[in-house]
């Protein structure tokens, strides 16, 4: 299955984004932290990738505090965008430094064809959101200098910057989420992130009642789960992004599998449930690469295997 949208497919990845920001309805986005992990959003029917700094820090066993570098997240971003054709949006945590560090972020991340960074109004280095303890915000007029720079540094108008308001997660009140967003969108900002950790979406239902500037705002409903995203886009927001649902998802599942395997001395019982060697040729791109195969190596190599295990 793949997204049904109206954006062009000549398009570049951040022109794509602006397309699906201007049209009516919601932008749906799904985490992901490999090239494989972001084929199954796409082919499930996001419209977009999150480049979720919490999947890749994971993946490398390691808590998502700063500990990685910008290479090494925009190594695995860059190979995301170049797997899919929706547009990639890329968790850039604080900008791995200050205003400098963000605009060569900005320039590296822009040329790896990513649609749009996001940047949080925090502290570097941060520490993940969901985290009890330590969740400094960095001074309004020090992040405002990160997102005029972050602006500054594009080589077009396409690849958009999101300005991510921590003040809810930080334990600050309303007033000033909101204040910190209207001095990001007048810092030139093109949409607002605002995070919350509760249960319960009132927060965001109620930053949303009081926003006015004409910018897009994002929201990330990882604790408070309950809220639709139709119901999300009544309330004024224009994208929502399911950010870690599928690392989740994978360790659930993949801890049953190998439980049930030590347990049985046999894969049999979970065959059924798993995807067949078939589904894992597809997303890899086998056909495709059987047809250049067959127009263009000549000579003595070695053919791909005509059959495909299923």
């Amino acid at each position: 299955m793949t997204p049904d949208t109206t954006t062009s497919r000549t398009a570049t990845g951040a022109g794509r984004l602006r397309e699906l920001f201007a049209r009516p309805g919601i932008i749906r986005l799904a985490g992901a932290h490999t090239p494989l992990g972001a084929r199954l959003a796409e082919r499930a029917g996001f419209e977009g990738v999150w480049s979720s700094g919490l999947e890749i820090s994971a993946s490398q066993g390691l808590p998502d505090c700063d500990l990685l570098t910008m290479s090494d997240l925009l190594e695995v971003a860059g190979a995301m965008a170049g797997a899919v054709d929706v547009p990639l949006v890329a968790d850039c945590d604080a900008g791995y430094g200050n205003a400098l560090n963000v605009m060569h972020m900005v320039r590296r991340y822009e040329r790896a064809g990513i649609a749009a960074v996001s940047v949080e109004d925090k502290v570097f280095p941060k520490v993940n959101s969901f985290v009890p303890g330590r969740q400094n915000l960095a001074p309004v007029d020090e992040f405002c200098g990160k997102i005029e720079a972050a602006g500054s540094a594009r080589s077009s108008g396409d690849l958009m910057v999101i300005a991510r308001i921590e003040a809810l997660i930080a334990g600050r009140d309303m007033a000033e989420a909101l204040a910190r967003g209207e001095a990001y969108a007048d810092a030139g900002a093109d949409a607002v992130l605002i995070h919350a950790k509760g249960e319960s979406p009132a927060p965001v239902l109620e930053f949303l009642r009081h926003w006015r500037p004409d910018v897009p705002v994002v929201v990330v409903p990882t604790t408070y789960h309950t809220i639709t995203a139709d119901e999300l886009q009544a309330a004024g927001a224009k994208m929502v992004i399911y950010a870690n649902h599928g690392l989740r998802a994978t360790i659930s599942a993949v801890t049953q599998a190998f439980d049930s395997i030590l347990r049985d001395g046999r894969s049999t019982a979970i065959e059924e449930r798993i995807a067949p060697l078939s589904t894992v040729f597809a997303l890899q791109g086998l056909a495709a690469l059987k047809e250049d195969e067959e127009r263009f190596v000549r000579g003595t190599g070695v053919p791909v295997a005509g059959q495909v295990a299923s």
